[in-house]
């Protein structure tokens, strides 16, 4: 009896401990897959549905990662998002703006090294990669999202008038003088927003003037000039379109010249992708063209731009999570989603292939299958002193179309204003 009561105790403790035991391996097992919800930061206010999809599809297949959306009013994303990092409180991981800005947060440590992410040199071309990494070869971002330049052109009004898509600059002004000739605009683009001219014009066909991004890359380093022959052809280019604007184009604004285009009353229109939701509902057929080449040319290029890539907060609790995130974003599943659900217009930068819906987002795309690419011409290296030269370039397209000055000034002006204070500028 005594020893059978003896067992009986010692089976009553073991039991009273079962529940410990079980508890311990219990948390253990929900220690090793731990959940996490990251905070992303951006500028685009416009695509919170989009990415919130984005992040939901992420979620499905990584159930441990949660991602909150948090964009903040674009023209204050800059100030906001260093406030944060300075003060602390900044997101786990957020949009980066290419070249120049991004790259002064990151030497300010704000950003964190991704150089060794997985994928990020097998998804993404050196290009792609280039407007996040520094003059030591460090990315502090994957490469997010793109925009397209081209020519949007009534595809009623050339089958009217029985002309093709121009394949050179000649014969583009060809074209424009045909569509002239009819009492139809030729092209729409105008003055009134200044930065039109510039960023959706003289940007769009810089690239095939100036020898796409080692013709850029030539002048950075002071091999060309930046008045030399070929910034002097870009500015007459500008230069040839004059005759064929609106009338009374000095005064009219950027939402004019899509109205006119919109409207049938006007053939062509230099434009981004990002305009591809505005004439969803227009009553005539269209199309996008790469914005051509002189003849002269072996190669054409097209104007295929850097939006945002995604960077890293360094001080971050949960720097493997943001990894995760990071490298999936540029995988084959990632670089899909992320084409699925971008706002018609924006495209994904991984090397992945991807399959795009909407057919007019598709063309734009496409404009880049035989071409080589490059960026806005201005963006990398012109931007940080003043006069800036996106205000020179602008200001010479102005004053050329408005025949203020000559093309030949326009370039000297260029030079002179960038030798201010761009080494590579000077004599």
């Amino acid at each position: 009896m005594k020893q059978s009561t003896f067992l009986s105790l010692i089976l009553l403790v073991l039991t009273a401990f079962i529940p410990l035991f079980a508890e311990g391996t219990q948390e253990t097992a929900e220690t090793e897959v731990e959940k996490v919800e990251l905070i992303m930061g951006s500028w685009r206010t416009d695509d919170v549905e989009q990415i919130n999809t984005l992040l939901k599809m992420f979620n499905k297949s990584h159930p441990e990662i949660t991602i909150k959306f948090q964009p903040t009013n674009p023209p204050d994303y800059n100030a906001t998002l260093r406030l944060q990092l300075e003060s602390g409180t900044g997101p786990d991981l957020m949009y980066a703006r290419s070249y120049t800005t991004g790259q002064q947060l990151f030497k300010d440590g704000y950003f964190a090294d991704l150089s060794d992410l997985e994928g990020l040199k097998t998804n993404y071309s050196d290009g792609s990669r280039a407007p996040w990494t520094n003059e030591n070869g460090q990315s502090f971002a994957v490469p997010f999202i793109a925009v397209s330049h081209g020519i949007y052109y009534n595809k009623d009004i050339f089958y009217d008038l029985g002309i093709s898509v121009p394949e050179t600059w000649e014969n583009f002004l060809n074209v424009c003088e045909v569509i002239k000739k009819a009492g139809i605009i030729p092209v729409a683009n105008a003055l009134g927003d200044e930065w039109d001219i510039a960023e959706v014009v003289l940007m769009s066909i810089a690239p095939n003037f100036l020898g796409g991004r080692e013709g850029r890359l030539a002048y950075d380093t002071g091999e060309r000039q930046y008045n030399d022959e070929h910034v002097v052809e870009l500015f007459t280019a500008m230069q040839s379109l004059a005759p064929y604007m609106p009338q009374g184009f000095e005064a009219l604004t950027y939402n004019d010249s899509n109205a006119l285009f919109a409207t049938g009353q006007a053939a062509m229109y230099f434009d981004g992708s990002w305009s591809l939701g505005t004439f969803n509902d227009v009553d005539f057929e269209w199309d996008v063209m790469a914005p051509p080449a002189p003849a002269a040319n072996t190669e054409n290029y097209i104007c295929f731009h850097p939006d945002a890539g995604v960077g890293m907060n360094p001080a971050t609790k949960y720097p493997e999570q943001v990894k995760t995130f990071l490298t999936w974003l540029g995988s084959k599943e990632g670089a899909q989603i992320l084409a699925n659900v971008l706002p018609s217009g924006m495209f994904p930068m991984s090397e992945n292939s991807v399959t795009i819906e909407n057919a007019h987002a598709n063309s734009f795309l496409a404009l880049k299958n035989d071409r080589e690419t490059d960026v806005r011409w201005v963006w990398p290296k012109l931007l940080a002193g003043s006069p800036s030269g996106y205000d020179l370039v602008m200001n010479g397209s102005i004053n050329v179309i408005s025949g203020n000055i000559t093309p030949r000034q326009a370039a000297d002006d260029l030079k002179n204003g960038l030798a201010q204070w761009y080494a590579p500028a000077q004599d």
